[in-house]
């Protein structure tokens, strides 16, 4: 099929560089599986499980007859005043699957609306105890937490940012808790390295706790490159921010639900945060959806606290849609009935070998790794940033793979189906693009 620009033009592409794109478009047709099908019918391998949503792949046929009987029966209810059954039974399951007492369930449609709704929660606790100087919060370098003014506010990846001036105040930001010297290459969390956790005892020191609502943090950098904190980070932020009355969010849109072989990246480093944000994988992709899971103490404030009548001013028309709970609900019980989780557990050292592989390639610099998602750091050509990396992305695709680029790195990551021959196969790919590109 033939596209003209002009039949291109009406459609802003998001995070895409239009007007190469358009003269150049990568159109997707159709999916199966683990395979995208082109507009000029190549398969495409989905080595980035569609924006690490697509956990299952695509078309699995359990989530379209779920999506389309639900469709027939209730296709929207308003989520203000109303609810439908299936909503208050996914609320349950995830409850179910979050740690410790992370046992209340708030829905939205994305992760940049539960970043926002979580930094609404976080404040709106710390008021409702008598602690209203609480409003600033601390973010990191690199962090991405979505695309609303709250998340670009206390995310840290620069291009995100610097076009949109009123971003929210009082937010400050900790270090990018990488070392490119002593962790390049690591396999699985670094070596530990207590420097990058104490500087938020610094940042807390300059403001004073009492003022500081909530610490935001992924518990792996997605966004930036897949960057994996050094060992015992995350219970170091636990301790600090508990010592000082502040609320630790995760940032769970790309770790929860899978990604790292458990149902939450907390469960996996075995740390308790007082709020967990989660989409994407929570019904692999395939309607919008997003969910806020927070601890019992949370939401019992907003009960015991507030007058009688609505409890939080907050919400979204499309909360808890019932075709995205239908695929959800249908989603979560494939991942326990079909061991999904446990094949990530499996297949994990053989992926994280294939990627280290990778690593033996002269052209790449770095290579990091964790569950099912690694990131790969490509040299540039002649200092021009993304020049070999843009190159590696469109040559890959060309050859058959989809993969992730931001900046010079690459990132990797299937869906959790995947076999160690499917592995292979994204390792063969990979190795024949870097040779391809040179």
């Amino acid at each position: 099929m033939n596209h003209t620009n002009d039949t291109l033009s009406a459609y802003w592409m998001p995070f895409t560089p239009n007007r190469d794109f358009k003269a150049n478009p990568r159109m997707i047709e159709s999916a199966d599986g683990l395979y995208y099908k082109t507009t000029d019918g190549r398969e495409v391998f989905d080595g980035s499980s569609g924006l690490w949503c697509c956990a299952l792949g695509h078309n699995h046929p359990k989530v379209v007859e779920a999506i389309r009987e639900q469709a027939g029966r209730l296709d929207y209810v308003s989520p203000f005043q109303f609810g439908h059954p299936a909503a208050f039974e996914l609320a349950n399951m995830l409850a179910d699957d979050m740690p410790e007492d992370l046992d209340h369930v708030f829905f939205t449609n994305s992760g940049s609306e539960s970043v926002d709704t979580a930094l609404k929660i976080a404040t709106a606790y710390h008021r409702l105890r008598g602690e209203g100087t609480r409003t600033r919060f601390i973010g990191r370098v690199n962090g991405y937490h979505g695309v609303g003014f709250g998340g670009i506010s206390v995310g840290g990846m620069v291009n995100n940012r610097k076009f949109f001036g009123s971003l929210l105040t009082g937010v400050d930001h900790m270090p990018f808790p990488y070392d490119s010297e002593t962790m390049a290459f690591s396999r699985g969390e670094p070596e530990r390295r207590d420097d990058y956790a104490e500087a938020l005892e610094q940042i807390i020191a300059l403001h004073d706790s009492s003022t500081i609502a909530a610490v935001i943090v992924e518990p792996v950098f997605g966004s930036a490159g897949v960057y994996v904190p050094p060992k015992g980070y995350l219970k170091r932020l636990r301790e600090i921010t508990e010592k000082h009355g502040i609320l630790l969010i995760f940032d769970e849109v790309i770790t929860a639900f899978g990604r790292l072989g458990y149902a939450t990246a907390a469960e996996r480093f075995g740390v308790t945060p007082d709020i967990i944000t989660t989409a994407k994988a929570i019904n692999s992709g395939t309607v919008p959806m997003g969910a806020v899971a927070v601890r019992k103490g949370i939401y019992d404030t907003f009960m015991d606290q507030t007058e009688s009548g609505i409890e939080l001013f907050h919400g979204y028309t499309y909360s808890a849609h019932p075709l995205a709970v239908a695929a959800a609900i249908a989603v979560q019980k494939i991942y326990k009935d079909e061991g999904i989780y446990e094949n990530v557990q499996e297949v994990e050292g053989y992926f994280e070998d294939m990627a280290h592989g990778l690593g033996e390639e002269e052209v790449i610099t770095d290579v990091r790794n964790i569950g099912l998602m690694c990131g790969l750091t490509f040299a540039q050509k002649d200092g021009v940033p993304m020049s070999r990396s843009g190159a590696i992305f469109q040559r890959a695709y060309e050859n058959g793979l989809k993969i992730r680029v931001t900046a010079d790195n690459v990132a990797i990551a299937p869906p959790l189906t995947v076999t160690k021959s499917d592995i292979d196969k994204i390792g063969d790919l990979m190795r024949q693009t870097i040779r391809d590109v040179g």
